[in-house]
Order: structure tokens, then C-alpha cells, then sequence
């Protein structure tokens, strides 16, 4: 009795008179980008949530080797993590087309999705609309406008975003240049700056409400919000986007809400993690979602009866993480 006594305390059984052998304590690696980042801030409210479900003496350790939400099922489809956070739509593209010229991966498995309230979000500067007419992306579109597009570099959701949107017309951003136009890759206070003084006449992106650059933007210049098509927005969700509303006065002049997509975050681990440890994660996720809202308001809207849809979750879920929902209720 004594020796399995020590057994407990050791490993963090809970067994009955150690009738099961105690579970072992797991080292994970969780990749995430640099100390100061919002990616770190999620990476270390989340592995602190997941440590609590772990055997005891279990441990996580944070290494900044992720290149963000893009290029993070590369990093673990080549093992160089336990745990990295990518987003929805770039986990399902990496799986079925491959991301950033590379193959498409294979050993990619989702714990949860649903991880933030991210959105689409399109402006005009309202000089443009009040010297074109132009209102709505299927006008720009229709008329082949020649216009000044500022967007983030290669390698980020933003720039993605606005080359999945480009495909949902059937185009590229080298029609645009074919039109007259011109499309510039820059970083985020580039392209505010572009915008404030007459450089470009709109951007895509993918943010959240308050964003710092999109903030200062529409309180320094006057912006026009336009509204996607039904069609459009339909061929966004399928392929790979989920429906969400960006609220009225989400930004300084924008007095009506907006239908739009978004690709929230999701958790993800290579297919070979041990089926139990894909479980206790999953699990101590959900049972942490009050601790998580407290300290990160974005994790306040992950809702664990849609966090492992495909919608939300982009790739099959690990069969640990699997077990555990639908045990209790949140699949079918």
C-alpha cells in the first residue's frame, strides 16, 4: 500500500488501490510566435489551462518557432512541436491544396476550433467611393476598375484572405495589375499610412475588433464599409471560412453591422499524440473556459458544442479529442 501511495503522488494516479497503473506525466512542447504577441498571450493562458488536466508532474513548454495561423500546420506536420495554433481556414487549405508553395500535409489533428471572433474586413476609402461610384466589391469586380490595393505581405491570413476572396470571383491579384491597377504587400502601419494619404484605395484583412492600425485608420480618415454578396459570401464558407457579423460601430463611422466570414483559431497536434493526452486537452479546454474568458476576452466566445465542427475546427479531429465531445454531448 505504501509503495503505491508513493506511486500517486509521484504520477498523479486516481486509481483504487492501484487497481489501473497510474497515469504517466507527459512532456509537450507548445509552439507559438514571440514573447509580447497576442499568439503568446493565447499560447500561455491555454497551456496553463491544459496543465491542470495533465498527469501531474506533466509540463509544457512554450518555444517561439511558430510562423503564425499560415504557416503553423507546416511546423507540426514536420514535428518540430507537440501543440501549435493555426487558424480554421489555413489547417483545412494546408490539408487539400498545401499553404505557401509546400506539400499538403498529413498528420494534422485538431483539439478544438472556435478560438477568437475573428473577421474578413474590406475598406474603401470613402474618396474612392465618392470619385467611382463604386460601392461593393461585385461593382469593382463587374467594372474592372484599376484599383490601388494595399494588403499585408505573403505568409499572413490577411493576405490570404484577400487572394481567397479574389478567387471567389475567379480571379488574382494579377488581373488587377492586368486592369491598370496595382496591389502592394505591406506590413500594417504601411498600409494605414497608404490609405490616410491617397497611396491606395482599399485593403483586406483579417482582424479582430479594436485592432490597433484598422482603430487609428477610421478615426483619421473617413472609410466606406462595403457589404459582400450573399454569393460571395456562401463561396467564402465553402472554402474554409465560417459566417460572422462585425457589429455596428465595430469601427469609428461604420454605423451599420456587416455580414461577413471569418477563420477563427484552432488548436492543433500532430495524429500520432497519445490518445489520452488528445482527451485531457480537449477536456481541460472546456472545463477551462471561464478561466480562459477571464483572462483573454477574445477566448470568451469559444463554445465547446461547435468546436469541433469542421467549420470551426478545419481538420479531423484527433480521436482522443473526438472521444471526449462526444461523450459528452457536443457531437454526434
Amino acid at each position: 500500500m505504501k509503495k503505491w501511495l508513493l506511486m500517486a503522488c509521484l504520477f498523479g494516479t486516481i486509481t483504487v488501490y492501484g487497481s489501473e497503473k497510474p497515469a504517466k506525466r507527459v512532456h509537450l512542447t507548445f509552439a507559438t510566435q514571440e514573447v509580447g504577441t497576442g499568439a503568446y498571450q493565447y499560447a500561455s493562458a491555454i497551456s496553463n489551462v491544459f496543465l491542470k488536466g495533465l498527469p501531474k508532474g506533466s509540463n509544457i513548454d512554450l518555444t517561439t518557432e511558430s510562423p503564425g495561423g499560415v504557416g503553423a500546420p507546416i511546423v507540426l506536420e514536420n514535428e518540430q512541436c507537440d501543440i501549435i495554433m493555426s487558424n480554421a481556414g489555413p489547417a483545412k487549405w494546408s490539408k487539400e491544396v498545401g499553404i505557401l508553395g509546400r506539400e499538403t500535409t498529413k498528420s494534422i489533428r485538431a483539439i478544438a476550433g472556435g478560438l477568437g471572433n475573428d473577421f474578413v474586413n474590406i475598406l474603401f476609402t470613402k474618396e474612392f467611393v465618392n470619385k467611382t461610384g463604386i460601392t461593393s466589391m461585385e461593382e469593382l469586380i463587374e467594372k474592372k476598375y484599376p484599383v490601388k490595393i494595399a494588403i499585408k505581405k505573403v505568409g499572413t491570413l490577411g493576405n490570404l484572405s484577400g487572394v481567397k476572396l479574389f478567387e471567389a470571383y475567379g480571379l488574382t491579384f494579377e488581373d488587377v495589375k492586368s486592369w491598370g491597377g496595382s496591389v502592394d504587400l505591406l506590413g500594417g502601419d504601411a498600409i494605414k499610412i497608404y490609405l490616410q494619404d491617397g497611396k491606395a484605395d482599399m485593403t483586406i484583412d483579417h482582424v479582430a475588433a479594436g485592432q490597433a492600425n484598422t482603430t487609428e485608420l477610421c478615426m483619421t480618415k473617413e472609410m466606406f464599409f462595403p457589404q459582400l454578396s450573399d454569393e460571395t459570401l456562401k463561396k467564402m464558407v465553402d472554402n474554409g471560412f465560417d459566417y460572422i457579423d462585425i457589429p455596428a460601430n465595430t469601427w469609428s463611422g461604420q454605423k451599420e453591422a456587416i455580414k461577413s466570414i471569418g477563420s477563427q483559431q484552432v488548436i492543433l497536434v500532430h495524429e500520432s499524440m497519445n490518445q489520452d493526452t488528445a482527451y485531457r486537452l480537449a477536456k481541460s479546454l472546456v472545463e477551462g473556459k471561464d478561466e480562459l474568458s477571464s483572462q483573454l476576452a477574445a477566448l470568451s466566445y469559444f463554445d465547446p458544442s461547435k468546436a469541433g465542427t469542421p467549420s470551426q475546427a478545419g481538420v479531423q479531429l484527433h480521436p482522443g479529442a473526438e472521444k471526449y465531445y462526444k461523450e459528452n454531448g457536443y457531437l454526434n
